[in-house]
């Protein structure tokens, strides 16, 4: 059912994303979000305060209890989650022709799957394999000259793009957790039996807390100093995933707070 409803969901945005793939090199960090066309804009501001009103009832109050675990089993658990999220990013790394980040994530995953406990710990950093940040296949359509498209909110999932969203599709057919607890044939072969869907989605959860416990501060300072809260995601946003496809380090113009973590919706 799950598929079907990707697959219809892919068709319908393949027919109005306004692709140029033919573009060259990746989008100017200089540009406003403010460029990028609105798909539906009353829709999507409906989809915002639907969201935000869902974090502030069951997402915030989630967070805020996580964060009262002690700091070492949050820092695990967002370690785990990162090792197996690497997967994801290998896969994109050799779509994008940057075989050297995929040799690096590659390493780092081996590392603190088997000396890390599986990737409880970091010991890849120290042994000189420094995290190099995560790739989506919407980051790969970018690199590959893919205009972002028109921009949207859905709900639950958050700020998207046309190419974004087609980028959330293509991950679940990239992300090897995703195929090992869905693929039937796998899951029914000897050995495999735990394998199940509710377990990426208990994965995918749990890195969705540990994202917004880490940034509950920084998100109630925007919160409490934006004019008009939906127009400063967006730019956040679009200007976020520009930098993650140029692979650049500079910090965005919304952000003042350095301790912001990296906006991942996939």
């Amino acid at each position: 059912m799950i598929k079907k409803i990707l697959y219809i969901l892919s068709i319908w945005l393949l027919l109005m994303f306004p692709a140029n793939a033919g573009s060259t090199g990746s989008e100017d960090l200089s540009k406003s979000g403010s460029s990028t066309k609105e798909c539906f804009e009353g829709v999507s501001r409906a989809m915002f305060k639907l969201n935000h009103g869902l974090d502030k009832v069951i997402f915030e109050p989630i967070a805020k209890g996580y964060r009262a675990l002690p700091a070492p089993i949050r820092k695990g658990t967002g370690n785990a989650v990162d090792n197996l999220r690497s997967l994801l990013t290998i896969s994109n790394n050799i779509l994008q022709g940057d075989l050297g980040r995929a040799g690096n994530t590659a390493a780092r995953f081996g590392i603190n799957t088997t000396a890390g406990i599986l990737g409880v710990f970091d010991p890849a950093t120290k042994m000189g394999f420094e995290d190099q940040g995560k790739e989506d296949f919407g980051q790969t359509l970018g690199a590959w000259g893919t205009e972002s498209g028109c921009y949207f909110v859905l709900p639950i999932l958050g700020p998207t793009t046309a190419r974004d969203a087609i980028g959330l599709i293509g991950n679940t057919f990239l992300d090897p957790v995703y195929q090992i607890t869905h693929n039937t044939e796998i899951k029914g072969g000897i050995g495999n039996s735990n394998y199940s869907e509710h377990n990426y989605y208990y994965y995918r959860g749990t890195g969705a807390v540990d994202f917004r416990a880490k940034n509950i501060e920084s998100w109630d300072s925007l919160e409490n100093n934006s004019i008009d809260l939906y127009a400063s995601l967006k730019s956040l946003y679009l200007q976020n995933r520009k930098q993650k496809i140029a692979n650049s380090t500079s910090t965005t113009e919304t952000q003042d707070d350095s301790d912001w973590e990296e906006i991942d919706t996939n």
